[in-house]
């Protein structure tokens, strides 16, 4: 596993002035994942994992928590609370074998959703792709998943309806 990529980490302050940091996962943060994915309402996680659960399994909570930083990058945004760090938002992506674009997802926190978390998240998680030398960023997005299309097209995403799939809308933006 590569170092630890510090230059990642970064404050931000939301709209309302809530100061919030983004920063690279660490496999020591299993617990703080494990409490985000059960904080998700149902609809929240259906959105993100596309089907329903309730927690992470441990084994794929391992592999969502112990990544490359390369190939395999998780940004998590968090906020202090009664002296803990609390996991309010998760963007990653995984670069896609044989080619210069990456596999993104992005899941926020119900409370924190429309505060500005999900776009301080991606914005990042675009910058440390470039910096990875990727040259596309990819998604798919359930079709009934309203606000996320309409997210990924404020951000420049252009979006293609997967033929044979009408589920899903393919989402893609040039970095």
């Amino acid at each position: 596993m590569a170092e630890y990529p510090q230059h990642l980490v970064r404050t931000h302050r939301l709209f309302d002035g809530t100061e919030v940091v983004v920063r690279p996962i660490r496999p020591e943060d299993a617990a703080i994942e494990q409490d985000f994915v059960r904080g998700l309402s149902d609809d929240s996680r259906y959105n993100r994992f596309m089907g329903q659960l309730r927690e992470l399994a441990p084994r794929k909570l391992q592999y969502l928590t112990t990544i490359d930083y390369d190939e395999h990058m998780a940004l998590i945004a968090t906020v202090q609370r009664d002296s803990h760090e609390v996991e309010i938002g998760v963007a990653r992506y995984i670069a896609t074998p044989g080619s210069d674009s990456g596999e993104f997802a992005i899941a926020v926190d119900d409370a924190w959703q429309g505060t500005g978390v999900a776009g301080i998240l991606m914005l990042d998680l675009i910058a440390a792709a470039r910096g990875k030398g990727l040259k596309a960023m990819e998604g798919f997005v359930l079709a009934s998943n309203h606000k996320m299309l309409k997210f990924c097209h404020q951000l420049g995403f252009e979006s293609h309806r997967d033929l044979g799939d009408g589920d899903t809308v393919h989402v893609v933006k040039k970095l």
